[in-house]
């Protein structure tokens, strides 16, 4: 039998901890972003603004044109391309969360790659079934010990706290449309040994207009070890009401991996439409920098309260307001695009 990342000691870090890189690919898909394609790069060009000034930006282009037209772009934002790599490959869509690596890190600070199977989904779009091969593009230049757990899990559908705990959805990794012939208990052990896991807090199901089944990343985060955010909606008619209260009444039972009980912290949601209804727009799709969070935001009355809420939460890093309202039209917004890369 191979060894498994768990038995050789690595585990998944929280998002909190230090980073040496984040991961993003360029937008360029007009299917995705109709109409928006520009609006989106000037969305990317303030979160490269916003994030490069504390880790490394590794940038997925297509081609040297697009390098060579991106880094103008950014040039004339005054961003420092030191701290921007360029990767050239063809990809796709933006969705780093969900197809890129998982990183693991073992006790002597020696980094892994977990590659996953992405299947865009549940097999919803077979343009994008491509992009499951990034992780073993980016591994070929990096040469880290590299694991394939053999199942389909999206970085979007999992949150740990770097101590053993992981927060994820059954509407996601139950779905019969990722892993149809496996259990619960069976799901569970692979996550355990790949990303050395014991503690499981399975939340119901995900927001409106989300299409991924269900991410964690649009529900709840944690935002240290023992303390969750979570998405409400105080509307009672509204579509999202019922689902956010279940999760809501699960995450206050719930215990960490050592029989505590979490601190629960609620932010509200922000309202996006489009002519086919709820985008899944939420304040819980932040990414967490080293000494900044970026945290999307819509132009909603919501917004200045989200920002403060999570300002008091992360005392020791500047919380920066990232207008995603272009972005979301593709439906996801900073985390869904984004991976970090522990230090």
């Amino acid at each position: 039998m191979q060894p498994n990342p768990q038995s050789l000691g690595y585990r998944m870090p929280a998002e909190w901890e230090k980073h040496s890189a984040i991961w993003l690919s360029w937008p360029h898909d007009a299917v995705t972003f109709p109409d928006r394609v520009e609006k989106v790069e000037k969305t990317y060009t303030e979160i490269i603004q916003a994030i490069s000034g504390s880790e490394l930006v590794n940038l997925f282009m297509r081609n040297a044109e697009e390098e060579k037209r991106i880094s103008e772009i950014l040039k004339a934002a005054g961003v420092n391309l030191t701290q921007v790599k360029f990767w050239k490959h063809n990809y796709a869509d933006v969705w780093f969360r969900d197809y890129g690596p998982i990183f693991v890190k073992n006790a002597a600070g020696e980094l892994a790659i977990t590659h996953w199977i992405f299947n865009a989904w549940g097999s919803k779009y077979a343009t994008l079934m491509p992009d499951t091969i990034i992780p073993k593009i980016i591994n070929e230049k990096l040469q880290l010990p590299y694991f394939t757990p053999g199942i389909v899990m999206e970085g979007g559908s999992i949150e740990v706290n770097g101590l053993g705990t992981l927060l994820t959805s059954k509407q996601c990794l139950l779905n019969p449309n990722r892993n149809p012939t496996l259990t619960q208990a069976e799901i569970e052990k692979k996550l355990a040994e790949n990303l050395n896991i014991t503690n499981f807090i399975w939340l119901e199901e995900g927001i409106a207009g989300d299409d991924t089944d269900g991410h964690i990343d649009d529900i709840a985060r944690f935002v240290n070890p023992t303390t969750v955010v979570c998405t409400i909606e105080k509307n009672t008619k509204d579509p999202n009401y019922a689902i956010l209260q279940r999760n809501l009444e699960i995450l206050k039972a719930a215990k960490d991996q050592d029989g505590k009980p979490l601190e629960i912290i609620t932010l509200p949601t922000p309202i996006v439409e489009d002519s086919e209804g709820r985008l899944p727009a939420s304040y819980t799709n932040f990414y967490i920098g080293n000494t900044v969070v970026l945290v999307p935001i819509f132009s909603d009355k919501n917004d200045a309260a989200a920002l403060e809420i999570l300002q008091k939460l992360f005392p020791e890093r500047k919380v920066v307001g990232i207008n995603c309202r272009d972005l979301v039209y593709g439906l996801g917004t900073l985390h869904c695009i984004s991976q970090q890369q522990p230090e």
